[in-house]
């Protein structure tokens, strides 16, 4: 695996290292000892895969309170989506900033998102779907969430979107006083 890490300290965009022959390709996805010579976690006691069958599907922004953060390494395994994710680490040189990427299942490249980041993705083609490795147990009464075109954050996404569930168009905008009280 190829480790690029991001503008934002501790996000890494991965890239497989395929090996080819005439069967086709193998290459590592997850390698404890590569991830730990990074200083990224190695234990992922959740998977999870999102689903999503129309292109210009938007699902964020998410983040968890900080007391209860997790870290996430997202990768497509079809179709293929622009994934964002937010610094809102309290101290960090980058917070707020953000950082954008293209995963495609095609590519096999993945996103490793920090404990203390917001993330979001919108789909590029239709039947995409979204695997993700999570360093932590989903605690729904954990789980917040800002408004996608926060003016404030700025994100740029490659396209409005067509399809968005009710609780992630209704995210207020982001309150940082809020979050760094713990909400």
């Amino acid at each position: 695996m190829i480790f690029e890490e991001t503008p934002l300290k501790g996000a890494f965009v991965i890239e497989l290292e395929e090996v080819f022959d005439e069967r086709g390709s193998f290459a590592r996805m997850f390698a404890e000892d590569e991830f730990e010579a990074h200083g990224l976690p190695t234990r992922f006691p959740q998977h999870n895969i999102s689903r999503n069958h129309k292109s210009q599907t938007l699902r964020g922004m998410h983040f968890n309170v900080p007391a209860l953060a997790e870290a996430k390494l997202v990768r497509a395994l079809s179709g293929a989506v622009y994934d964002q994710i937010v610094d809102l680490r309290p101290g960090s040189p980058t917070r707020l900033q953000s950082f954008g990427v293209e995963l495609r299942a095609a590519r096999g490249n993945a996103l490793f998102v920090p404990k203390g980041f917001a993330h979001g993705f919108i789909t590029l083609e239709d039947n995409s779907d979204v695997f993700y490795l999570m360093s932590e147990v989903y605690r729904a009464s954990a789980g917040r969430g800002f408004r996608y075109n926060d003016p404030s954050i700025g994100l740029v996404w490659p396209h409005a979107p067509k399809v968005i569930h009710p609780r992630d168009a209704a995210y207020p905008d982001f309150d940082l006083n809020e979050y760094d009280a713990g909400g």
